[in-house]
């Protein structure tokens, strides 16, 4: 055996070495096998598994839906006369990136186009939370004269551009301000409660009115645009078209002309009117003076402006049809009349001695009747005719406040009517209970006493008091005062008639009963001793009809109320309500004249007005 010397190669085994070559080589294939299954299958589960969802992620990245906005639905009256419509007008509007030096750009352009301080600060509101590249409305509703004159300067201008938009417009004007309402830019308040998806491409949305409480029916639905975009975010081509789809069109029960007459019947006196037909609960009219014009709203109106509707101390803005509160006075005696009947405490044919004075047994204060000495005896008829307080003093004691609140409670005083306007009050109907509940206090014999003839903790808005009134007429079948009376999907469809919720039972009552609260209510306008006789006696139809005035500063001892020497704000308030033809109603109207002094003396003129602008029109006069 030969050994090996120190220093000398080791000779190599060729067995060995390719048995390690093909173990390395077999861990290497395994690695890179390893390496592409797990290539292969994160393949699988980007390309197959998952593909829907990163496809979409990238066509996100690459393609945008651009909203389209929908056409807002039209609103007519129930002769198809306009009261509010969508009209081409032009704004103006600032893509920043474009403009360059975009306050050097607004100061040149304020030398060809007014621009508001008011103007300025919106467009700076909407510059924050747009992107440069974006368009930036600066002005609207652009007039003729205005676009003609950039139209010469625009050369100077780049990145501003007078752009067509379809905006709301009201060619009524104030005559419906209260009514219909208006439209307005969506402000902070509005987002926290909309639906992002639906307002994607509108910028208004009704605040008041109509347009406010059918919103949802006025907006349509809005449509889409699928547009490619590059990295950056700018267009570069419309892939696809949704189209977006027209609000609903409103046909009201509104009758444009006899709202018309009724704003004229007011001749500027603050005051509201609300006309029903008591045969189906349809508001022919609805009137709150003094208005305001609903234009001034929708494309933002100017702090001056707004401003003096706010401090104007009429308030125009204030919609008394349907908010304002008032002592109905006088007015509730029909109602207060039919309760005797129906309760038994008296007939038609029963009287009592009017002699200026009422008294509760046992006590010392008295309540007068506004005719100094009284009226002698009278009956039901001639108490409502000639609006004896003395008849319906005793009666209120008679009954009780207990048995008085259900009865009135019946006809609709003291809740909502169920209109189809934000806002209802309920009014106050006095009882025991409620006076509690307020006050803390307990009910006296003498708040019975003047809750018979309208006064003490009574209020009544003029649309309670009508929506009862038309519940009388109707001889106690009541129906839900309504404004909208069909729906249109277009211009050209037939219209869709509204399902109206039942109302209150029927109030139960003899045709005897009726028939007396009936003629004392005729007498008041027809006979020799009726309070607004001056206003019936030539009328070519029977009318029937109550006066009231509710007071605005008591009388202390025997002092007289005298209207010249009285400040026009603490002046009566002047009501009044009817309905005919008396025999067979069609229309009961309630109004109020404030600071009128006397309902007969300045209400009841304005409620033949509107009578006769419905039953009685002028031939010459052309229906719109």
């Amino acid at each position: 055996m030969i050994g090996l010397g120190r220093g000398r190669r080791a000779v190599k085994d060729p067995v060995q070495e390719s048995n390690l070559f093909r173990v390395r080589a077999a861990e290497g294939f395994l690695i890179i096998a390893l390496c592409l299954s797990v290539l292969l299958g994160r393949y699988v589960w980007l390309q197959v598994l998952r593909h829907d969802e990163f496809s979409g992620r990238a066509d996100e990245n690459r393609i945008k839906l651009k909203p389209l906005p929908p056409s807002r639905g039209l609103i007519y009256d129930r002769n198809g006369v306009l009261l509010a419509e969508n009209i081409l007008d032009y704004r103006l509007e600032v893509i920043p990136e474009q403009a360059g030096d975009v306050d050097a750009t607004l100061a040149r352009l304020g030398q060809v186009i007014a621009i508001s301080p008011d103007d300025r600060d919106q467009f700076e509101a909407l510059r924050q939370v747009k992107r440069r590249f974006h368009n930036i409305p600066l002005r609207y509703a652009l007039s003729e004269q205005e676009v003609s004159r950039f139209a010469l300067e625009r050369h100077r201008f780049p990145g501003v551009e007078v752009v067509p938009y379809l905006t709301r417009f009201y060619p009524q004007g104030s005559d419906f301000a209260h009514v219909v309402g208006y439209v307005g830019r969506i402000d902070d308040e509005d987002r926290e409660r909309l639906e992002d998806a639906r307002y994607s491409a509108t910028t208004h949305i009704g605040k008041t009115g109509i347009e406010r409480y059918y919103e949802d029916l006025l907006l349509g639905e809005v449509g889409y645009e699928r547009v490619e975009t590059n990295a950056e975010g700018r267009a570069l081509r419309v892939l696809g078209r949704v189209p977006s789809k027209p609000g609903r069109h409103l046909r009201l029960s509104i009758d444009a002309r006899l709202q018309r007459a009724a704003v004229a019947a007011f001749a500027g006196r603050a005051g509201a009117a609300v006309a029903i037909d008591p045969r189906n609960g349809e508001v022919l009219a609805m009137v709150s003076q003094p208005a305001f014009d609903p234009n001034q709203f929708v494309n933002g109106i100017s702090r001056k402006d707004y401003a003096a509707l706010i401090g104007d101390p009429r308030r125009p803005l204030y919609n008394r049809a349907v908010l304002g509160g008032y002592e109905p006075g006088s007015t509730i005696k029909p109602f207060i009349g039919l309760m005797g009947l129906r309760l038994g405490l008296r007939t038609p044919g029963d009287t009592i001695w009017s002699s200026g004075e009422y008294r509760l047994p046992g006590q010392n204060a008295v309540w007068r009747d506004w005719k100094r000495g009284g009226h002698g005896e009278v009956n039901l008829r001639e108490a409502l005719a000639q609006s004896v307080n003395t008849y319906f003093y005793d009666l209120a004691v008679d009954t009780g406040i207990d048995r008085l609140e259900p009865e009135m409670r019946a006809f609709g005083f003291g809740a909502p009517t169920g209109l189809d306007l934000t806002g209802e009050p309920s009014g106050v109907l006095p009882s025991r209970s409620w006076k509690q509940k307020r006050f803390g206090k307990a009910w006296y014999p003498g708040e019975t006493v003047i809750a018979g003839i309208g006064q003490g903790y009574w209020v009544v808005t003029p649309v309670q008091l009508a929506h009862a009134l038309s519940t009388l007429a109707a001889r106690g079948v009541s129906h839900r005062p309504h404004l909208l009376m069909s729906l249109q999907a277009g211009i050209d469809a037939d219209p869709e008639p509204v399902a109206i919720l039942p109302d209150r039972p029927p109030i139960e009552a003899t045709p005897a009963q009726w028939d007396a609260v009936r003629e004392g209510m005729e007498a008041v306008m027809h006979s020799p001793s009726g309070t607004a006789r001056a206003f019936g006696f030539d009328a070519p139809y029977r009318i029937a009809g109550k006066s009231g005035t509710a007071q605005r500063a008591r009388r202390r001892g025997n002092q007289e109320y005298n209207e010249n020497t009285t400040p026009e704000h603490l002046r009566h308030q002047a009501l009044f309500v009817a309905f005919a033809p008396a025999e067979a109603p069609t229309i009961a109207v309630a109004l109020v004249v404030e600071h009128g002094s006397s309902g007969s003396k300045a209400a009841a003129p304005v409620a033949r007005a509107i009578l006769d602008a419905y039953l009685n029109p002028p031939s010459a006069e052309a229906t719109p």
